[in-house]
């Protein structure tokens, strides 16, 4: 079988394609692709490529062409379209990735307060620019632009515990806020396919069926999710949730995505059968890639593979203190031949 391009490669396994190996990829986003190792090693650091496109881009080229993942992937945080939207966020350090420290709403109700993304300031312009930037170098690498979930970031405008109460007893109010939220995801999303992106990545940490319960996941995530997706035109669509899933695996194919990420605790064999039209991707420990040796690494790749993940990667965003050779050990591992353990 021939050699596959990084590109050409996430395409095919979206597409249900034969290829020479499964894709080894960290979208971006909530799943933040990006360690300490890499920002020493490339001399963009943190905070300061949250906010200067030039940086951001290099950080994330710097990782793939040091053998890391093979994707670029902007941003490394899920706090930019809240922030757009009026949330006032901490920007964190070499460390801590970026977080809401103060939301607009107290109420599902007041979604007055609240402002419409403009793709031409701030840091959604620098996560715009950045994508530009990839783009224009004109590799055979997946460009993956990113997008916190409808619930996530409404999550974020409003404290969580009122949101998820007011989906119940105020689900009119509630709607019009999540209106309002997908109507600027749209926007977003439709500028990062506009500057480049080859692939777009939904994550929705807050908006998982352990959370929510079917009915709610069906009525708020499925529904809102599937209206940005359907806004975009990439041949690329990734969604990620969180949790555990064994409520909702029924409902799971009803999302309009070709790849399907999901947590560690969630069996790839287990949820295999009930999204058959999907690349499943996953599901490797996060936490396990920041702490264990690189041998160890090896086997819990050869496990995924050998369990039936079409796209290997992180099952969570990676902390930033994951050694570098651990990233590198994951996509080299895919390159070999997958023996059973």
């Amino acid at each position: 079988m021939r050699k596959f391009a990084q590109k050409d490669r996430l395409l095919a396994v979206a597409r249900k394609q034969e290829v020479d190996k499964p894709p080894c990829i960290c979208p971006g986003g909530m799943m933040n692709m990006i360690s300490r190792d890499i920002m020493v090693k490339s001399g963009c650091l943190w905070p300061e490529a949250h906010m200067d496109s030039e940086k951001m881009a290099a950080l994330t080229y710097a990782l793939n062409e040091a053998g890391g993942f093979e994707n670029y992937g902007v941003p490394f945080c899920m706090t930019v379209e809240a922030e757009a939207m009026g949330a006032k966020v901490n920007m964190g350090d070499l460390i801590c990735e970026p977080h809401v420290v103060d939301s607009p709403l107290k109420s599902t109700s007041q979604v007055n307060l609240l402002q419409q993304i403009d793709v031409n300031s701030g840091r959604v312009k620098v996560v715009l620019d950045a994508i530009k930037i990839l783009k224009a170098k004109n590799t055979d690498v997946p460009i993956i632009g990113n997008v916190t979930g409808p619930v996530s970031t409404a999550g974020t405008l409003v404290d969580m515990s009122v949101l998820m109460r007011e989906f119940r007893k105020k689900p009119a109010d509630a709607e019009k806020l999540m209106n309002f939220i997908v109507e600027n995801l749209v926007v977003y999303a439709k500028a990062q396919v506009e500057a480049g992106a080859d692939v777009v990545c939904i994550s929705e940490p807050s908006g998982t069926g352990e959370i929510l319960g079917p009915q709610i996941f069906r009525d708020f995530t499925i529904k809102y999710v599937n209206r940005v997706l359907d806004a975009v035109d990439v041949p690329v669509k990734i969604v990620h949730i969180c949790g555990k899933l064994k409520r909702v695996y029924q409902i799971i194919p009803e999302f309009h995505c070709n790849i399907f990420s999901f947590d560690a605790i969630v069996p790839i064999m287990e949820i295999k059968p009930f999204i058959p039209e999907m690349a499943v991707m996953g599901n490797v420990s996060s936490f396990a890639l920041g702490e264990v040796s690189s041998e160890k690494v090896k086997s819990l790749v050869k496990l995924a593979m050998t369990k039936g993940a079409d796209v290997v990667a992180p099952a969570c965003g990676l902390s930033t203190t994951t050694p570098l050779i651990n990233i590198q050990t994951m996509v080299e591992t895919t390159k070999q031949e997958i023996v059973s353990l």
